[in-house]
């Protein structure tokens, strides 16, 4: 007779323990270190298309979900942190960019460098594949004249300059929708179809930090 009780006892302890890996998981998850895939090439050649890295969460402080919450946070964004958040014009999809300046700072493209309250910032991570100047649809892209950022947003651009859609076109991001800062690559794989992603993995750049 104790023996069908001895199995629920086991049944109820797997459960318990799924139940609190499952809200341990999703604690990490909004409140620590987000995984995020980079899906494009505006990052090249720091992210490519393909690689699998860690956000951290805590650095900038964690929002509180569904809230305009954000909890204390270790430091504040500064220009060359490498930032996911939120897509300004629609917040459901996630981007990832260089921060360019922050609140009270000025930045013009003068010919496709960056300049910041009026001297020319030295980008070794910033590439250009167009040898020519605003191609048409694209009058933004290399010569930028914006107003002062405002307190509390920050401007973002993507290392490949020349196929980057980021401040220079839709505005800065505000700090209400910074999710964190971008830590190491920890998979990363050429594969652009699932079966064969495991195939192709790129070792030399797993583990690699974000700079």
């Amino acid at each position: 007779m104790a023996k069908p009780s001895r199995q629920k006892s086991q049944v109820q302890e797997y459960v318990e323990a799924l139940v609190v890996a499952g809200v341990l998981t999703l604690f990490l998850r909004e409140f620590v270190i987000q995984a995020f895939r980079i899906p494009s090439e505006s990052m090249c050649d720091t992210l490519l298309v393909g690689d699998f890295l860690f956000v951290n969460k805590l650095e900038y402080g964690p929002k509180i979900p569904f809230t305009h919450i954000r909890l204390p946070g270790y430091r504040k964004p500064t220009p060359g942190d490498v930032i996911v958040f939120d897509f300004p014009p629609d917040p459901s999809k996630q981007f990832i960019k260089r921060c360019v300046a922050v609140g009270g700072q000025t930045v013009e493209v003068r010919h496709k460098d960056v300049w910041v309250d009026g001297r020319k910032r030295p980008e070794p991570f910033a590439k250009h594949i167009s040898p020519t100047e605003d191609p048409e649809g694209y009058t933004n892209r290399d010569n930028y004249r914006p107003p002062t950022v405002p307190p509390g947003q920050l401007f973002m651009m993507g290392d490949n300059r020349d196929n980057s859609y980021d401040s220079r076109f839709w505005g800065p991001v505000e700090m209400d929708l910074v999710k964190g800062h971008a830590m190491f690559i920890y998979f990363s794989t050429s594969g652009d179809q699932w079966w064969n992603g495991f195939f192709n993995v790129r070792f030399d750049r797993m583990f690699r930090p974000i700079r």
